[in-house]
């Protein structure tokens, strides 16, 4: 015979199932900063933390977090190849890219990869708590950073104008090596590409950019910033 519960007995709320979150970035500082604001937030526990991307794989196959805060600019594995890794090897974890870079080929890059999320470290405490909300929730979410050059860019009505956007992640990487002053042989062995490869890139980087020559586009980057 079951017993009935008493008026007054208190019924405990459901306890909520937070959102675990492991932390990639190579400067620990960082890390702790990320980790002391998402836990003191009642939604969120962070579960990991490491400055590796290979190593981050294989936490996230054991821990299996809900969301992955991946930064893209790390070494020896970037957070682009991270996510890959990750996408590839724990796939039920959502990858937001965190970058300093608020360039949209940057984002747009790492959605083409599997991430869910971009926001920059110009972001609000209040957007990077926001787009781990939502990304857990399966919707997509790039920071308000990103999305105003975008509508800047629809908005230009000069098509010619020179646009770094343009350009792939291997050509930003090659204007960041022809900006240091390395040769295009140089720039092959950098990047363990062809020499033939390296100067196919330089044609179209200046064709995207409309420039005439190697001293054009050292001077549009030294104007524009890289």
């Amino acid at each position: 015979m079951q017993t009935k519960p008493h008026p007054f007995q208190s019924v405990k709320p459901p306890v909520m199932e937070k959102i675990t979150i492991l932390l990639v970035d190579d400067h620990k500082l960082i890390r702790e900063s990320w980790s002391f604001i998402l836990n003191s937030d009642p939604r969120f526990e962070v579960i990991g933390e490491t400055s590796d991307a290979e190593e981050a794989v294989e936490i996230a196959k054991i821990r299996k977090p809900k969301i992955v805060l991946m930064d893209i600019n790390m070494s020896p594995v970037n957070g682009f190849d991270g996510t890959k890794l990750m996408r590839k090897y724990s796939p039920g974890a959502k990858v937001i890219g965190i970058s300093m870079h608020s360039m949209p080929a940057y984002a747009r890059r790492m959605l083409q990869l599997g991430a869910m999320g971009y926001i920059t470290k110009n972001s609000s405490k209040d957007e990077m708590l926001n787009a781990i909300a939502e990304v857990n929730e399966g919707r997509k979410y790039i920071c308000d950073e990103v999305k105003n050059i975008l509508a800047h860019q629809e908005l230009e009505e000069d098509g010619t104008k020179p646009d770094m956007n343009a350009l792939s992640r291997r050509e930003i990487d090659i204007v960041r090596l022809i900006k240091e002053g390395m040769s295009s042989r140089e720039i092959a062995h950098e990047l363990d590409i062809s020499l033939k490869t390296v100067e196919v890139h330089r044609y179209n980087i200046l064709k995207k950019l409309n420039l005439k020559n190697t001293a054009a586009l050292v001077n549009f980057t030294n104007t524009h910033g890289l």
